[in-house]
């Protein structure tokens, strides 16, 4: 046996003949379907690729050797920055995850009331969000609403890049904001390209539509030398087939027909693909995410290790009430599944009913579930050190390993230790009075927002921001 062997649990979901049976299915849905694209720059840029005989109307028809060239075009991997210049991490690669939602209301930590979430909910949220380590990047939490509509995604965006050095996936509310926000982003920072911590993030609307606002920011932001994230959202019965091998393949086809785009725009752009596969309530009238949901967030995640592209995929948020049994099992599954499959970036972790609020007591559970998840990933290693066959020998029949040369250098590092949900006796319980599990997710929420500092730059940068914002108002 190899000295260096770990144990290590995957899950693969598809076979090669799958993986091909998916590809053509999307390609022959470009082909004969095709899709709308709003934008006249992007149809010019397909017309000028395809001919303009592939065009009728705004309905382009994307041949597969034009997708195949893309997807031969795209970069393999990407580097993404902190905001101070190092290097956080690099897709693909072990599965990241972030903060955000970009949630109408905040959800008390303490009672569950929901409010309309404000500009101090997202400087709150985010400074959680840099201290909490088993997250990777933040997301645009909340849509501020004390603020100008007009300057409400300026204010967002300067609090989420002042509160923390982590890198961050930014979704504007107002399209024709955008740019601003980008201009925004290089007063404070300086060139975003260079060492890029910020990652927009776009939806084409399903099914098989890029449109016009989508295909802007990415012009915009393929200008700027940025990468960005293509994902489309689906509800399987709505704006998807009902089955999940139809849900599948349309989305699959609309994040190929993205590509292209992006590879049209400028050849060599760096760009991130996945789906959102939630269901659709016909009673409830709104979305939520079943079982099925994960396993095409899985193969969704394994095409693209399979083209050699990076991926973001699904959070397992939105279906609680609070930091509740519902979201519980939803985060236990989609974390745990992104970790043992191909899944590379997790970006929305921490919103419940319906991804309207936002709950910070959940993204501190989600906090505990994430370290559990990538431990259980990560497996052990399976070597004649870590067997300790001399010390089973010399323990013997009946023996005790309480202070053998491996307990004793390894012990702190044997297992997970929670700082949420101490190991307790029922005695040791019941003399702490009987603790609620949720009350302790609480307690620990309520007290990090107490203790939390910004980042030492934060006065600075607020600063600046919020002068930039006054000079853009008075225009």
């Amino acid at each position: 046996m190899n000295q260096t062997d770990r144990l290590q649990p995957r899950i693969t979901v598809l076979s090669p003949p799958q993986r091909e049976w998916i590809h053509s299915r999307s390609l022959e849905i470009l082909s004969t379907v095709g899709v709308r694209v709003d934008s006249e720059p992007a149809r010019r840029l397909f017309a000028r690729a395809i001919g303009p005989s592939a065009a009728h109307d705004d309905r382009v028809r994307i041949p597969p050797e034009l997708v195949e060239w893309a997807l031969r075009a795209a970069p393999s991997s990407i580097e993404i920055y902190d905001r101070n210049g190092s290097v956080a991490f690099c897709l693909p690669g072990p599965t990241r995850f972030g903060v955000g939602v970009t949630a109408l209301y905040y959800q008390d930590p303490e009672t569950d009331q929901v409010t309309p979430f404000v500009r101090h909910h997202m400087a709150s949220s985010v400074r959680l969000a840099n201290a909490l380590s088993n997250f990777d990047l933040v997301s645009t939490i909340g849509i501020v609403q004390d603020v100008p509509a007009d300057v409400a995604d300026l204010y967002a965006t300067l609090e989420m890049a002042a509160n923390t050095v982590k890198p961050l996936v930014i979704l504007v509310s107002e399209e024709e904001a955008f740019p601003t926000v980008l201009d925004l982003l290089e007063h404070l920072h300086g060139d975003l390209a260079v060492r890029p911590f910020i990652i927009p993030y776009f939806n084409p609307i399903t099914p098989l539509v890029i449109n016009r606002g989508t295909a802007a920011k990415m012009f915009t932001t393929i200008e700027r030398g940025l990468p960005f994230i293509y994902s489309n959202y689906g509800m399987a019965g709505a704006s998807t087939p009902i089955t999940a091998a139809g849900s599948l393949v349309l989305l699959h086809a609309e994040l190929l027909a993205g590509l292209t785009l992006s590879q049209l725009i400028r050849e060599g752009t760096p760009i991130i693909l996945g789906s959102l596969p939630a269901f659709f309530d016909m009673k409830g009238m709104g979305s939520f995410y079943d079982a099925h949901s994960y396993i095409i967030d899985l193969a969704c995640a394994e095409m693209m290790a399979h083209y050699q592209l990076p991926h973001a995929g699904t959070s397992g948020a939105g279906m609680g009430w609070g930091p509740d049994l519902i979201a519980a099992g939803h985060q236990w599954t989609n974390h745990l599944l992104s970790c043992m499959g191909q899944v590379g970036l997790v970006p929305f972790v921490g919103d419940n009913l319906g991804s309207k609020a936002f709950s910070p007591a959940l993204m501190v559970y989600a906090d505990e579930i994430i370290g559990q998840a990538r431990r259980l990933a990560e497996g052990f290693v399976l070597d004649e050190t870590m067997a300790g066959l001399d010390e089973i020998s010399e323990v013997g029949p009946g023996g005790s390993f309480l202070t053998t040369p491996l307990t004793l250098k390894l012990f702190r590092q044997a297992y997970y230790h929670s700082r949420l949900f101490p190991t307790l006796t029922l005695e040791e319980w019941e003399a702490q009075g009987c603790p609620r599990a949720d009350d302790r997710v609480r307690s620990l929420t309520r007290h990090l927002l107490d203790e939390l500092k910004p980042p030492t730059d934060y006065g600075e940068w607020i600063a600046r921001g919020e002068a930039f914002i006054e000079t853009f108002r008075r225009g």
